[in-house]
């Protein structure tokens, strides 16, 4: 039996689509999924306790999908189930994103469940490479989309961000703890004339089961305030949620969508 550990956006409902079977929904309290109902609500101060539920239910597997934040730690609350895990979690939290996920991850894995990644489980969220928009990366664009790669890759060491903004190879914004909505939305008061890439990709070593990067509809709408020329997302590496409206989005605002392949 999967049991998704969900935080929000639209991601948990679309993995949950894609199963045979409805898949045990297990929410983050405060980071509710769209579309989708909880069958249980958990903080990590009673993640022993989820656990120990999920082996009672007979769940084998998990998948962890959907965005959260990290939320402060109530000592207070901590129950006789997660006690025991205390120290690794406070490690977690004072670790970077990947290392955070990789840690908590594991605790699942120590406890006798299978980490599935959302892809392996939804491949369709996956688009094969190409530019499937009616604009096209200019000769420009494709050498900022090379500069932006260099960019997350050398960031991937003190695991920082997955996106990056870059113009004429400078770099304009790049992701932090806020995420890229919020580095999107800092791009609003740019003070030039526009233009540029938004460019994703997985950090380079990333555990690819547990935060595999995702652009939706919103995210088009975010790079038009921004003033961008178009998205660039790596191959394989990617989830596009709502595939057909994106496309029909970045086509209404003459931006172009390119899944590239990795250098």
């Amino acid at each position: 039996m999967l049991a998704l550990i969900a935080g929000s956006g639209t991601l948990p409902a679309a993995v949950a689509q894609q199963q045979a079977q409805r898949p045990l929904v297990c929410v983050f309290e405060g980071f509710d999924p769209e579309g989708l109902e909880a069958d249980l609500v958990f903080r990590l101060e009673t993640l022993g306790t989820l656990l120990n539920d999920l082996k009672a239910r007979g769940v084998t597997e998990v998948c962890f999908c959907g965005a959260i934040r990290r939320p402060p730690v109530d000592p207070s609350r901590i129950d006789a189930a997660t006690l025991p895990l205390f120290a690794i979690l406070r490690e977690a939290l004072g670790a970077g994103d990947d290392g955070a996920l990789r840690a908590v991850a594991g605790l699942f894995h120590s406890a006798g469940f299978a980490v599935k990644g959302a892809a392996e489980l939804a491949p369709g969220l996956l688009p094969v490479a190409g530019v499937p928009t009616s604009g096209q990366p200019t000769a420009q664009a494709e050498g900022d989309a090379a500069r932006a790669e260099t960019i997350v890759r050398t960031l991937s060491g003190a695991d920082v961000g997955q996106t990056c903004a870059v113009l004429k190879g400078q770099a304009l914004a790049i992701e932090g703890v806020f995420g890229t909505d919020w580095m999107l939305a800092s791009l609003a008061a740019r003070p030039d004339q526009g233009g540029g890439v938004m460019f994703k990709a997985p950090k380079v070593g990333q555990d690819r089961r547990v935060d595999l990067p995702t652009i939706g509809p919103d995210t088009v709408a975010s790079c038009v305030a921004a003033r961008l020329d178009g998205i660039v997302i790596e191959a394989g590496g990617v989830m596009v949620l709502d595939r057909e409206a994106v496309i029909a989005a970045c086509d209404a605002a003459g931006l172009f969508l390119w899944v590239r392949e990795p250098a």
